[in-house]
């Protein structure tokens, strides 16, 4: 019998071909969508929980309070490790933390690599696999532990207790082998392993710091001792620094963030948590699901609208003896056969689309073959939807009475159309929102992308002194680069100009009041730096080798001339680390962090110690590939061991728009399936009302209607329930966009072109594919319509 039921359905499956194609690709669309997007799902909330012990771990953060509300902060000061392992008996683990990249030299091999410098505990805490050796041989200061990758990079044997050179200084003995930490891990970018105490031996910052509680740059991870509370523990460890001697103004809060909320639970709003990337994993999953709900509704229009063909079938079946049972198994079969059918499309459209997706969304992704949940859920939802699409031919249709049915007296409810005048009305209106939301998506980046950022990105590029062989030679490279021709300028700096890396609160000025505790970000330059860079001068003058005195003057940002309030800046006072500098100039804002904020307060000020980045500016009539091959040679002559690395501030500066650009990709791609599914739908709907009223239209044309008559009876409509669509779409969306567009300070306007283009663009959509059936009916032959069968 059920062999019977199938031949059944796949004939007509094949039958109606056009019918078929559209329910089973418009469905199987839907779900590819929902898989990518759940698989997508599964890979964040993964996230770091392939660590052993990751309900118990968490980072150190503060919450500080610098004028108007609390920030937080996730580094603190490296004392605070000792006091916890040696005062709070709740912690099993605590280890200091400093993330650096570092030169691995291995014969004449060399790579720039990035890697942790850590306490014994670390290793510990995140349960590394170990491939070969040991991680108790950190204990060692010049011990190393490589990862997979790097070790398979810098030897072609075992490299087990072979020497490499770490930043042409140190000589160092490769004690073991750990395997590459995955991409949904905070740590995938770790690549050695180094130990604390060679940091300590090997860095006169941090060996200045060991006892600062007031110098907040480095990361505590710890692990609690099971059972133990993180909320519990953190109330006892908040006031730490305050109980102590010489409590700072900006009154700093200890707090322990769990691991589990590392990279989902981010954000924080004056000392509580906000959320942060759980909001778009929301988001995408609301879509994902948006996206299926179009497909399925769909799917279920289609199968309803045909099925009122199939009455005289039905009424012919039961007048031979079939009973209601089995017409009932027969339409849920032919239901759940095509589900199952678009589920298995759905799994090919997704294994071709992965790589293209993974490229947009930075990840590595694969379809979850051996997760039961991942068969489970598909297999289930095919069922579910096949049921709910089923369930009206099977239970509606199968009461008919056969005798009505084939004297020709039997009609459909003439109110059987609403529901699905209703579903298109609701996809069109979800896909004229997604529409909006894309357009506004990108209006916003490229918006924050044309703000004035204070500087110019042409031509310039950054290089990271690792080694002392350059630190202490800037005037010998200068002029070396200057005499090649490939550079216009150079300069050096404590950081790239994309990013700021410190800030403090020992800054006052004159008129300052003591209730004042603002953080002011800090920049070690030396001369050239402006000129370098092209910062642009509002007032005063740049530094300048003609005066001696610059090495005690400081040159301001406007935000930081207008938090301390003063009309003429040049000349005051400033009083920083001890010493007393004079404002000789103030320059535009720089962008150096978030591109959608505010730019910082900010002070430059002349320093040749605290460097570690080399600025250069290259001629711009050279071909960038000469210039850069010219800039190599000179830092080969004084550091010929270090591999020359580079990075254009152009590309740097693009990166902070790769998330927002990554988001509204996807969001785009989703939208235009949206769009893609709900035409699928449409196009169906108006094959079947054309050929429901085939005579009508054949009588129509008869009588004297023309083509556009035809075309405009059949096409109203539809055009009125996309009207209707936009006009639900335009508030929802403005409502959600507007709330989206707080989250940024520096944000685009909701401009009523961009809602009026996306009701046209649904609107001509619409007419589109409407308009062949539209038309193809038009141009029937009436004799042939009006034929009596």
């Amino acid at each position: 019998m059920v062999r019977n039921y199938l031949k059944i359905a796949f004939r007509n499956l094949v039958k109606n071909k056009v019918y078929s194609f559209i329910n089973i690709f418009g469905l199987a669309a839907g779900m590819a969508v929902a898989m990518l997007i759940g698989l997508w799902i599964f890979d964040e909330l993964a996230f770091d929980k392939h660590t052993k012990n990751y309900d118990r771990i968490a980072q150190l953060w503060q919450f500080v309070k610098f004028d108007v509300e609390k920030s937080s902060y996730d580094a603190v000061p490296i004392p605070l490790a000792e006091e916890l392992r040696s005062n709070y008996p709740d912690f099993e683990a605590v280890s200091l933390s400093a993330q650096r990249s570092g030169i691995l030299a291995a014969g004449e091999k060399k790579f720039v690599k990035t890697g942790n410098y850590v306490e014994p505990d670390f290793t510990k805490m995140l349960s590394l696999n170990m491939l070969a050796g040991s991680a108790a041989g950190l204990n060692d200061v010049n011990a190393i532990l490589l990862s997979e990758s790097v070790a398979n990079a810098l030897f072609d044997s075992n490299p087990i207790n072979k020497l490499l050179k770490l930043d042409n200084k140190q000589t160092m003995k490769v004690v073991g082998i750990y395997s590459d930490f995955p991409d949904n891990s905070t740590f995938k970018n770790v690549l050695f392993i180094a130990p604390w105490k060679l940091l300590l031996a090997t860095n006169d910052d941090t060996r200045s710091q060991q006892d600062q509680w007031d110098s907040n740059s480095y990361q505590i991870l710890a692990q609690l001792k099971p059972g133990a509370d993180f909320g519990q523990v953190s109330a006892k460890i908040k006031d730490i620094r305050m109980k102590r001697d010489d409590p700072p103004a900006y009154k700093p809060e200890f707090f322990l963030h769990p691991m589990s909320k590392w990279h989902l639970y981010r954000e924080f709003k004056d000392g509580v948590n906000t959320g942060g990337f759980i909001t778009f994993v929301r988001l995408f999953g609301i879509i994902g699901s948006i996206v299926l709900l179009l497909a399925c509704i769909n799917f279920m229009n289609l199968s309803t609208a045909r099925s009122e063909k199939r009455a005289k079938e039905v009424g012919i079946r039961k007048a031979v003896g079939s009973v209601r049972s089995q017409l009932i198994a027969q339409f849920f079969i032919e239901s759940i056969s095509t589900t199952l059918l678009a589920f298995l499309l759905a799994i090919l459209f997704v294994q071709l689309a992965l790589p293209i997706f993974n490229q947009i969304a930075d990840k590595k992704i694969a379809i979850l073959w051996l997760n039961p949940w991942f068969w489970f859920s598909g297999l289930g939802f095919s069922l579910f939807t096949g049921l709910i699409a089923g369930s009206y031919p099977a239970l509606y249709l199968s009461s008919f009475q056969p005798v009505k049915v084939l004297k020709g007296i039997f009609r459909t409810n003439r109110y059987a159309a609403i529901p699905r005048r209703v579903l298109v009305g609701f996809q069109f209106t979800v896909s004229v929102v997604l529409i909006i939301g894309t357009i506004i998506v990108f209006r916003q980046i490229e918006h924050a992308k044309d703000r004035p950022i204070g500087y110019s990105r042409q031509g310039l590029i950054e290089i990271k002194m690792n080694t002392p062989e350059l630190a202490s030679r800037y005037e010998a490279i200068r002029n070396d680069m200057l005499t090649t021709g490939a550079v216009t300028d150079m300069s050096e700096s404590s950081g790239s100009v994309t990013v700021q890396y410190g800030g403090t609160t020992d800054f006052s000025w004159r008129t300052k009041t003591p209730d004042m505790h603002p953080l002011v970000m800090s920049n070690f330059v030396t001369h050239d730096y402006g000129k370098t860079v092209g910062w642009r001068l509002l007032t005063g003058r740049d530094f300048s080798r003609a005066f001696s005195t610059d090495t005690a003057a400081m040159i301001l940002n406007e935000a930081a001339v207008k938090l301390m309030g003063f009309s003429t800046p040049l000349g005051e006072l400033i009083h920083q680390g001890g010493r007393h500098y004079k404002v000789i100039g103030v320059i535009k804002d720089m962008l150096k962090e978030d591109p959608f904020k505010p730019a910082n307060p900010s002070f430059f000020v002349l320093s040749y110690a605290n460097i570690n980045t080399i600025n250069v500016k290259l001629a711009p009539q050279l071909p960038t590939s000469e210039a850069l091959a010219k800039v190599e040679q000179v830092l080969k002559a004084y550091d010929p061991l270090t591999p020359f690395e580079y990075k254009f501030v152009d590309d740097e500066f693009s990166q902070k728009f790769g998330f927002e650009e990554r988001i509204g990709k996807l969001a785009g791609g989703f939208a235009s399936l949206a769009i893609l599914i709900s035409c699928l739908g449409l196009f169906g709907l108006a094959s079947f009302i054309a050929e429901q009223r085939t005579k009508e239209i054949g009588i129509r044309k008869v009588l004297g209607a023309s083509v556009f008559n035809v075309w405009r009876l059949l096409s109203t409509e539809f055009v009125l329930l996309v009207l209707a669509a936009f006009c639900l779409a335009t508030p929802i969306a403005y409502y959600l966009l507007s709330d989206w567009l707080q989250n940024y300070q520096y944000r685009t306007d909701l401009s009523w072109w961009v809602f009026a283009g996306a009701g046209a663009g649904a609107l001509a959509v619409t007419l589109l594919t409407i308009s062949f059936q539209s038309v193809k009916a038009a141009l029937m032959n009436p004799v042939k319509s009006l034929r009596s069968e």
